[in-house]
């Protein structure tokens, strides 16, 4: 994916996540969780108690300077400096846009905040880059673990609301959790990147199937041979687990090499051992 196209989709993204901020989580009082959250959580407190207004940018660019440079350092630089813009433009877009006050139903507001949420973080995660705060930690462990962390992040934005539950009342905390859960289902439905995808194929071209996994995926396969129940002939069968993300491309590749090929496609719920995911740049 061209740079260009990417801080487009990214921009695309920060765009619509200050424009959800500033219609239906605004409308409905609701705490997105992770460092949005926690901004909004400092904005309520100072604005109650202090008759204070504070900018969301600035306390938001404050909160993802740590992250920003552990991750320049680890994660990639242009999955960085993307994430960077994302959370600079997310900040002027937020201070800049009017509030719009969609609707006064707040479970509605929760669940159609929390989907429109969930698009936002998608687009971005999808172009390289992430919304800042948790996602930096979330994409970090992932990353190195493998495997993705955004339920436990759920958890962790759970405790943010409940401290907004103390403080402001439990009614739109409650609501804000329906919000963060949409939003983290979301993100587990439609970012695939780190979860694994089994093949089994059987097919009259193994060699040059495998060459297909190899060149989209860089991963390797195993070979078993057997004889067909039905037709009581021999039959090769390859099998390899990819990254998810993945799927779509390699499926396309081995019906053009074997358009009679039988593929068995099974999700994986883990796999322990060497498994190789492509690096964010």
């Amino acid at each position: 994916m061209k740079i260009v196209f990417r801080f487009f989709i990214v921009t695309l993204g920060a765009f619509i996540m200050a424009l959800n901020l500033d219609s239906f989580i605004y409308s409905a009082k609701l705490l997105p969780g992770g460092f949005s959250g926690i901004v909004l959580l400092l904005q309520t407190i100072f604005l109650e108690f202090f008759n204070i207004q504070i900018p969301y940018s600035l306390f938001y660019w404050l909160l993802n300077s740590i992250p920003v440079v552990i991750c320049f350092k680890v994660v990639g630089k242009k999955f960085t400096l993307l994430s960077v813009w994302m959370i600079i433009a997310t900040g002027l877009f937020t201070d800049f846009l009017p509030h719009i006050n969609v609707t006064n139903d707040i479970l509605l507001c929760s669940v159609f905040g929390g989907i429109v949420q969930g698009i936002s973080v998608c687009l971005t995660l999808l172009a390289g880059a992430t919304s800042g705060g948790t996602d930096f930690i979330s994409i970090y462990a992932a990353q190195k673990n493998g495997k993705d962390i955004w339920n436990i992040i759920f958890i962790f934005n759970c405790g943010i609301l409940a401290i907004y539950g103390f403080l402001f009342g439990w009614n739109f905390a409650l609501y804000s959790i329906i919000f963060q859960f949409t939003t983290t289902q979301m993100i587990n439905t439609f970012y695939k990147r780190y979860k694994k995808t089994t093949l089994l194929v059987i097919t009259e071209n193994p060699s040059e199937v495998v060459n297909c996994i190899k060149s989209i995926a860089n991963h390797d396969a195993t070979l078993f041979t057997g004889i067909g129940c039905y037709s009581k002939t021999e039959k090769t069968m390859l099998y390899t687990v990819i990254s998810s993300d993945q799927e779509k491309d390699i499926l396309k590749g081995i019906k053009k090499i074997d358009p009679k090929a039988f593929i068995n496609v099974l999700q994986t719920k883990e796999v322990a051992g060497n498994f190789f995911i492509k690096q964010n740049d």
